[in-house]
């Protein structure tokens, strides 16, 4: 089986899914490309309203495939050139105007992890493992790659992870604030297409806004009275004005983006 990005789409839910199974997943150099792509492909789809992300059968990723790193890295411009687009693909992820949600089975490892980090909502299986143990491999995380992970993690937890090489079980995950929530193993498809459905039921331009202005806030400094301004942007679409008739008439709202 040729590992790859697969995607399908059900409505205005899209799901990507990393396709590696004989590695649990782990993403090689064309994988990485691919994903980088298919998110691209998908952020410009304005039918959209939520991006699922997961791994093939009962694993999310097991990091990259380290059988082409002698090759992959044999120098310092190849290795630079494999990472810039590893952090390309990651930015992809992170920086989708739609909400993106994880559904994380087995070993979310390595790369896995920060695919994960770079989604907005990860829900994890009671069984899923987190962590980044290259420190046994004898190579460091390419900073491009750990800014998304230290931003979500915080410095404590990522140099934990990172300089103990050890592997956390979903509730620590959890109490550390790496997940959105923990549920049954067999339960995590199904919540995450539930919490797709809920973020997809919201108006669409209000997720993205969201997203926009929470980005926005984590720089820092002072929003400009343009910015302040541009937060009432909603006041002129269809859905606000939708959103109120349904509230006022108790029905559910028919949101449509515009």
């Amino acid at each position: 089986m040729t590992p790859r990005i697969l995607d399908q789409r059900d409505g205005n839910i899209a799901t990507v899914t990393l396709f590696n199974p004989d590695k649990l997943n782990a993403l090689n150099a064309a994988m990485w490309r691919g994903l980088r792509e298919t998110m691209t492909t998908l952020a410009g789809d304005d039918s959209l309203r939520c991006i699922l992300l997961r791994g093939e059968a009962a694993a999310f990723a097991a990091g990259g495939d380290l059988e082409e790193f002698k090759s992959a890295r044999a120098d310092v411009d190849r290795g630079l050139a494999y990472h810039e687009a590893v952090g390309e693909a990651l930015a992809a992820i992170e920086n989708c105007p739609l909400p993106t949600v994880a559904a994380i089975m087995g070993p979310c490892v390595g790369g896995g992890l920060e695919i994960a980090c770079a989604c907005d909502l990860r829900i994890a299986g009671e069984s899923a493992r987190f962590g980044a143990p290259i420190m046994k491999l004898g190579f460091s995380m390419y900073p491009g790659e750990l800014a998304g992970f230290l931003k979500l993690a915080g410095p404590a937890v990522a140099k934990e992870i990172l300089l103990e090489g050890r592997l956390l079980s979903a509730a620590e995950a959890y109490a550390k604030g790496l997940l959105t929530r923990v549920v049954p193993d067999d339960e995590v498809w199904l919540e995450a297409q539930a919490t797709a459905s809920r973020i997809a039921a919201g108006a669409p331009l209000v997720a993205r806004w969201h997203k926009q202005w929470i980005a926005r806030l984590l720089e820092g400094g002072p929003l400009s009275e343009e910015e302040k301004r541009a937060s009432f942007a909603f006041l002129d679409t269809q859905d606000y004005a939708e959103g109120l008739a349904a509230f006022l008439e108790k029905r559910p709202a028919r949101f449509t983006g515009r």
